[in-house]
């Protein structure tokens, strides 16, 4: 398998509503750093790692076309279009379909010459129709199965989509399957109503990764997760990956969208991190990629200190660190979830790398030390 290095930072909060108001809040107590790296992230790539070490950072839609993406042609030529992509936007209810976005990002991609990355098409995030309580499993079967193909043949073609995160969030973290809710106003995942094989195997994900398979052959193909670092999820992720691989499905990477929080342990944490870096082993032994797909650190409060900044700075500088220490052995790509803080405080919990206005926090500089040195000191904080 073709070795790639790709680490991928994305510029935008969940949201795309570009109407709200942005509130500008640094950091009230910056350490100055004599050695701060001024170089761009992709030129740190480019002069300390071979032309397969990619780097690059997700665009929100709304954003093509401003200073956010002036700040992504500086520093990066890799990115994840942020939800433009899935079901919800694409083809919400039947016969209704949306490719503006698609084919904005398909643009942006071969006129700038930026790889990208598709992230998840199927999963929780899903339109209002196919939460409706009233939809029945072949409804929902028709809809989705449709709405997959015609992505695939979509992408298919394209020399600079690279990955697809074909099923996303299927599993909760304690190992029972994603499912749906009463209402449509919750998070859900609706297509579990499809049924399951007589191996208890939602019928969705087998049909998701055999569409892939068939209609994306040049695509790289990623099975997602998400919340942390829970063994009985993962034991049921690495169980549903081995069984659909052993079904002759093409599977070739795990995914994990990290959503960390100062006050939850993880990636400070000795004991969490060894069992990041045993999950990217068996990655690698069972021939898979490793991806980060989402990650973001939120702090707690209203006004957060330089020591929080630095936890901060150094919870996403051991993720990509562990990651350095496994490149060797296989693909291993870095996705931050969100770079500057957009909106209200309540919005972006000062969890990405860039402050509101798009000047650099103290973990950009930890992040590009990191690179720079290929460090894979960790530091401890928890």
């Amino acid at each position: 398998m073709k070795k790639f290095f790709i680490l991928l930072f994305i510029i935008i909060s969940c949201s795309s509503n570009s109407s709200d108001a942005e509130i500008i809040i640094t950091d009230p107590d910056p350490d100055p750093d004599p050695d701060q790296t001024e170089e761009s992230f992709k030129k740190i790539i480019s002069d300390n790692y071979n032309s397969d070490f990619k780097f690059g950072a997700t665009l929100n839609y709304f954003q093509l076309n401003s200073n956010v993406e002036e700040l992504f042609l500086k520093e990066f030529n890799y990115t994840t279009p942020e939800n433009s992509f899935k079901q919800t936007i694409v083809h919400p209810e039947p016969g209704v379909w949306n490719w503006t976005r698609v084919e904005a990002f398909l643009d942006f991609a071969n006129t700038k010459n930026i790889e990208i990355r598709v992230h998840g098409p199927i999963g929780p995030q899903s339109s209002t129709w196919a939460k409706e309580d009233n939809r029945t499993p072949e409804e929902l079967s028709q809809l989705y199965e449709e709405f997959l193909i015609e992505l695939c043949k979509k992408i298919n073609g394209e020399s600079k989509v690279k990955w697809m995160d074909v099923v996303n969030e299927t599993i909760a973290s304690s190992g029972e399957w994603t499912d749906k809710k009463e209402g449509t106003n919750k998070w859900e995942n609706p297509w579990t109503q499809i049924g399951s094989n007589s191996d208890g195997i939602p019928l969705y994900i087998i049909k998701a990764f055999e569409i892939a398979n068939e209609y994306a052959p040049n695509i790289s193909l990623i099975f997602n997760q998400h919340a942390g670092m829970q063994p009985e999820m993962w034991d049921k992720v690495k169980e549903t990956i081995l069984y659909l691989k052993n079904k002759g499905l093409r599977i070739d990477g795990l995914g994990w969208q990290g959503h960390l929080r100062d006050n939850v342990v993880l990636s400070l944490n000795q004991e969490k991190l060894n069992y990041l870096s045993s999950l990217i082993d068996w990655a690698h032994q069972n021939d898979l990629d490793f991806h980060i797909t989402e990650i973001d650190y939120r702090l707690v409060g209203t006004s957060p200190t330089s020591t929080n900044f630095n936890r901060q700075a150094h919870g996403y500088a051991n993720i990509v660190k562990t990651l350095i220490s496994k490149r060797d052995n296989g693909v291993v790509t870095f996705n931050t979830w969100g770079v500057y803080d957009k909106n209200e405080i309540s919005d972006h919990e000062f969890k990405y790398i860039y402050d509101s206005n798009l000047n650099p926090k103290k973990a950009v500089d930890e992040l590009k030390k990191a690179l720079k040195n290929k460090s894979t000191s960790l530091n401890y904080l928890d």
